[in-house]
């Protein structure tokens, strides 16, 4: 095995080590993302199922605020957007890093291949 392809062997390595740290950080976050996804249609459908006089409260600090059901609907509307966006730019990613470690993944094959080929002769 020549200098140049145990670095370039290794360089490929460390970059496919990279994409797979990269991936499953991106799904321990769309892990999370579906959590508060599912917390927050709850919420909606609890909202939706209230009486218009009903009270809410929202949390702040260690305080209970009274806050206006129709407010409080729309911003778990708006979280709920924001969380459905954030699940689309992920499983695009996630996508993406799959793609990139198939194929970094072939390199190193080949790069290995190339190096036994090498020592065989």
């Amino acid at each position: 095995m020549s200098e140049q392809q145990r670095k370039k062997l290794e360089k490929e390595t460390m970059e496919l080590q990279s994409l797979q740290k990269e991936y499953s950080t991106l799904v321990q976050s769309r892990q999370k993302l579906d959590s508060q996804l599912q917390e927050n249609e709850l919420v909606d459908k609890e909202f939706k199922v209230m009486k218009d006089s009903a009270r809410v409260y929202k949390l702040t600090g260690p305080v209970l605020l009274l806050q206006d059901k129709a407010e409080a609907a729309a911003n778990v509307e708006k979280r709920l957007e924001f969380i459905r966006g954030e699940i689309k730019r992920v499983d695009q990613r996630i996508e993406q890093l799959s793609k990139e470690q198939e194929k970094k993944s072939v390199e190193i094959f080949k790069l290995q291949m190339d190096i036994q080929g090498v020592s065989k002769k």
